[in-house]
């Protein structure tokens, strides 16, 4: 475990699972047309003693956009349900390898938390080192998941919270909003690099939610999210992943902006900046389904064919 990389190995966890400051989540999610119930399978099968994080529970209520970070107090609230504290080592997981535990573990950077780490390869990978799952989840464990989100539901009721027992530290440099995104179309300051797929990005192939129309925000480059990891999976290697961003175009040594579909999957890219030693790349929050729901006058849509 360095501080510096941003995963551990399922051999290193395996050996610290169990330490009292060691917590281990669950943060699987998928997408709607996937038909995939991801509370239903951590029940079924899990790492033992990890709790599940609900990414569509721990979320902004203020707004219908999916799954948008929550408010500084929300998330101190559900963390602090999940008994998590601030000394705490975090290790998130999800059931793919690499697509939804980025997302947590850049919330917890988010709102100061950096001991945290992703599980290189998550559950496919523990599962393919041989090592035990849980499949009986404790009462315990089901208990402090559902009251996560039943304190994310109080705090956004204005209800009062019984105890607080993280305490977060909001990182504005990391969190990108839609005026930012508008802003740096012309000031060009950060270079825009978009997660999803080429035919979403390119215009020709459709946008997972209903009612989205594809495209890219002008001036962004695409290097889709697969990009970052091997067929294991497992994060490449520092080398590996510098190529990776120098192939399409992206300077290194210049500011970069995350962005993809929801806010999700940009989040493995941030990762694999971040093995690369580039610590402050900030993700837009909203991202595509935010920024095609606006005007076309005011936040232009691009497509390969007419960019």
């Amino acid at each position: 475990m360095a501080q510096d990389d941003p995963v551990v190995s399922a051999q290193w966890l395996h050996q610290h699972l169990g330490a009292p400051d060691v917590k281990v989540l669950d943060a699987s999610w998928y997408m709607p047309v996937e038909n995939r119930n991801p509370w239903e399978e951590y029940q079924v099968a899990h790492i033992p003693g990890a709790v599940f994080f609900d990414i569509d529970g721990i979320v902004d209520r203020t707004t219908d956009l999916p799954h948008m970070l929550p408010s500084e107090e929300a998330f101190a609230a559900a963390v602090s349900a999940l008994d998590i504290k601030n000394q705490d080592k975090i290790i998130v997981y999800d059931g793919k390898g690499f697509f939804s535990a980025p997302r947590v573990w850049w919330m917890f950077r988010v709102f100061g938390h950096n001991k945290v780490w992703v599980l290189d390869g998550g559950l496919p990978q523990w599962r393919a080192s041989g090592f035990d799952l849980g499949s009986a989840s404790s009462d315990d464990a089901v208990l402090k998941s559902k009251a996560a989100n039943k304190a994310v539901e109080r705090v956004y009721n204005r209800e009062l919270i019984n105890t607080i027992t993280f305490q977060t530290e909001f990182q504005p440099h990391l969190f990108w909003t839609l005026d930012k995104v508008a802003h740096n179309i012309a000031a060009k300051s950060y270079q825009q690099v978009d997660a999803r797929s080429k035919g979403r990005f390119d215009g020709v192939a459709p946008e997972p939610r209903e009612g989205v129309r594809s495209g890219h925000i002008p001036g962004s480059k695409c290097i889709p999210f697969p990009e970052m990891f091997d067929g294991a999976p497992r994060l490449l290697s520092a080398d590996e992943l510098r190529q990776k961003f120098q192939q399409a175009g992206i300077s290194l040594d210049q500011p970069i902006v995350v962005s993809c579909g929801s806010g999700v999957t940009a989040c493995i890219l941030a990762l694999g900046l971040y093995r690369i030693g580039k610590h402050d790349v900030p993700v837009y929050d909203g991202s595509w389904t935010e920024w095609e729901a606006q005007s076309d006058s005011d936040y232009p849509k691009a497509t390969t064919t007419a960019s």
